[in-house]
């Protein structure tokens, strides 16, 4: 039988904190808050909790002391508490009328509140259940002196860290830590609701990119939970998205295209069909982006492109890999390294060509601002210093979602061809310094090394570029008038062979080159090659390949010593000079570390040998 202290541990690991000292400031348990007097005394005023009471009603205080779950307080805030009252089952949450202090989570911890109140700012927090996914939470803040308390309607049935619920208090955007489980539970969740309502693939993407751009306004976000109507939900989000995308330079059609997929949905009678309160519902779809992948999205120190790994994930859930929409998600921590590897800063003017949803851009931008020291500089860097460019209408409706809701001024995101004429002079006049690039593979009319090639051509004499492409443009002569022009123009300084399943579960083996803009390739220079086949990552089930041990971050640091000291290492790195028609990897100039080679190694090389032999029929089993 589920019992309330399993509701309470939870409670104490979503908040992140623990009972006694924090950071922030003290968790205390069972109300023993003897210490402070003025908390202890109204706890006393209160009593233990009466079966019966109306929220207005203070003449029926228990006997002895109130005893909330928990209650907390902070260092910085000596005027505000949380109260938090916790049930095991989420049948206990609320009465009808909150009338029941005793039985139900939210009706208790306002009975405390409105006793707290008198001398507090509260924020009151309700939780019933004992599993993590299927919680009720509800907060609540109820000001000193005020009659009534205001229902938060951001983490509904979400429990948030301690630093959210200040967040809320202060009136500003809450934040939550990159949670791959979270995101997978909400595209499955997202998955098996449009499904039920024949949502089309194509409609997927516009559909989720369109309310977190509704989300963007401010009015939107504060009232649609308090909208009682299906159809004046739809009617405010295709305001709200029309008003958002209206300050942009976003194409007048497309923004008339995400409206209309939204005008279409209108129409659709199982959607229309829905409680407004049940799973599956339009205001439940707002409610759990808003909550749950907006706020990742929002985090300050987060490089993740939370958008792209959570709609990733919510095709895979969808019957397919995303590949049939072009979305194959680069690596986070190759997008990172890549980042790294151009070095790029807050005065940079940063592009990505074939920008999908826009997953280099936001590590980009979040290194940027990790640099910049005032308002005045975010603001810059938000308005000045990053484009991109996208073909796929359905990705490039994810990108400005992307960039609008990190509030990156007037989301450079231009969508069509960038061969078109127009798009790279609207790139080439923005004078970017920083190309960053993971180009679309095995195309009928472009090789990937074109790409790289336009992508080069369009930053500033100096500019560098990190890309990543397949192996085969690193070797032989396969691509010999590509790499030759490459070289006349343009000179490569370092290649990377990167792991053979760093895109597991697609099969593709690639390298990452950087090039430096508008300067010839100098063959009598080196160019620097490292061999990065170990990342740390290791594969595991339902997961993909994942860091379990926490060893990705030191070597990095590793790759990236050897690189800016130009340090050859046998079995990790080399120098070469090259021409167009030379292999461009490691593999074909890196000395042999011995030192690395056991017995086991000795052994296979035998046992691989000798079944060649048996298999060619040099020799014969038995001899």
């Amino acid at each position: 039988m589920a019992v309330e202290s399993y509701t309470e541990e939870l409670v104490l690991k979503e908040l992140k904190c623990i009972l006694g000292m924090n950071s922030f400031g003290y968790v205390y348990p069972q109300g023993d808050v003897s210490n402070i007097v003025l908390i202890d005394n109204l706890l006393k005023q209160a009593g233990g909790k009466p079966v019966d009471c109306d929220i207005d009603d203070y003449s029926k205080g228990g006997n002895g002391k109130g005893k909330p779950e928990f209650i907390i307080t902070f260092n910085n805030y000596p005027n505000l508490i949380v109260v938090v009252e916790c049930k095991n089952a989420v049948s206990k949450h609320s009465s009808q009328q909150m009338n029941k202090p005793k039985g139900f989570a939210i009706d208790g911890v306002l009975y405390y509140a409105k006793y707290l109140k008198q001398e507090f700012d509260v924020i009151a927090l309700a939780v019933s259940g004992t599993q993590i996914d299927k919680l009720k939470v509800s907060s609540y803040e109820w000001r000193k002196g005020h009659d009534k308390p205001l229902e938060y309607s951001k983490g509904k049935d979400v429990v948030l860290e301690v630093d959210n619920y200040l967040r809320l208090y202060n009136g500003e955007q809450i934040q939550r830590r990159f949670s791959l489980d979270e995101i997978r539970k909400t595209a499955v969740l997202m998955h098996n609701t449009l499904r039920e309502i024949k949502m089309t693939e194509r409609n997927k993407p516009i559909f989720i990119a369109g309310i977190l751009i509704a989300l963007n306004d401010s009015a939107f976000e504060s009232n649609f939970t308090n909208l009682n109507d299906f159809d004046f939900i739809m009617d405010a989000l295709i305001s709200s998205i029309r008003k958002v995308l209206h300050n942009t330079d976003i194409q007048k059609d497309k923004t008339e295209n995400i409206v209309q997929a939204f005008i279409i949905l209108k129409t659709n009678t199982k959607l229309k069909s829905k409680n407004l309160n049940e799973l599956g519902s339009i205001r439940w779809y707002i409610s759990e982006l808003d909550n749950k992948i907006k706020p990742m999205m929002f985090h300050a120190d987060n490089t993740l492109d939370a958008l792209g790994v959570f709609y990733h994930e919510f095709i895979k859930y969808s019957g397919g890999d995303g590949q049939g929409l072009g979305i194959i998600l680069t690596p986070q921590h190759l997008t990172e390294f890549m980042v790294d590897l151009v070095n790029v800063s807050k005065t940079d003017r940063v592009v990505d060509i074939c920008c999908g949803s826009g997953s280099f851009l936001i590590t980009a931008m979040t290194k940027m601002f990790n640099q910049a020291t005032n308002t005045d500089e975010t603001d810059k860097i938000r308005k000045e210093g990053l484009y991109g460019v996208d073909f796929d209408p359905e990705l490039y409706t994810l990108a400005i979602a992307n960039m609008i809701i990190r509030k990156d001024g007037k989301s450079n995101i231009k969508y069509g061809d960038c061969f078109n004429k127009d798009i790279a002079s609207f790139i080439r006049n923005k004078k970017c310094t920083i190309g960053l690039m993971n180009p679309p593979y095995s195309q009928k009319d472009k090789v990937e090394l074109e790409f790289v090639e336009q992508l080069l051509s369009l930053l500033e004499v100096g500019g560098k570029a990190s890309v990543v492409v397949p192996m085969s443009c690193a070797i032989g002569t396969k691509y010999k008038e590509v790499r030759e022009r490459l070289f006349k123009h343009h000179s490569l300084k370092a290649v990377f062979s990167m792991p053979d399943e760093i895109f597991y579960p697609t099969g593709t083996n690639v390298c990452v080159m950087v090039w430096e803009a508008h300067k010839s390739h100098d063959s009598s220079k080196e160019t620097y090659f490292g061999y990065c086949k170990d990342d740390g990552f290791v594969k595991r089930k339902k997961l993909g390949r994942v860091d379990v041990n926490n060893r990705w971050e030191s070597i990095k640091k590793e790759w990236l010593r050897l690189y800016q000291n130009l340090e050859v290492k046998p079995g990790v790195s080399a120098k070469k000079c090259v021409t167009h028609l030379d292999e461009w990897l490691t593999e074909a100039y890196m000395k042999t570390d011995y030192s690395k080679i056991t017995m086991e190694d000795f052994q296979s090389s035998v046992n691989d040998y000798l079944a060649y032999l048996v298999k060619s029929g040099e020799i014969h089993e038995g001899r």
